[in-house]
């Protein structure tokens, strides 16, 4: 067991943690930073507005982004699977 393979694992789930976060969250803070702008050019200041089209674009990436999100799981989760000689053993 070598450090190199730990370090290894640990980068690689880090990554996937990252790109798996960033498939929802990103969507939502460019729609907040535009409704945002749009909130301080007209003086609307309402808490409602800023919440809906962000909760419809979160619910829309996961639903048009999830598919491509698990695949990339279950490749990682194989993978993983597959180096557990090379970390037992």
């Amino acid at each position: 067991m070598q450090p190199e393979i730990f370090v290894d694992i640990l980068q690689e789930a880090m990554f996937m943690v990252i790109l798996l976060v960033c498939l929802v969250i990103v969507p939502s803070m460019i729609v907040g930073l535009i409704v945002a702008i749009f909130q301080a050019a007209t003086s609307i200041n309402e808490q409602t507005l800023s919440f809906l089209p962000r909760l419809i674009v979160t619910l829309a990436a996961i639903v048009y982004g999830g598919h491509w999100g698990i695949n990339h799981l279950m490749e990682y989760t194989i993978g993983m699977f597959m180096r557990v000689q090379q970390v037992v053993g």
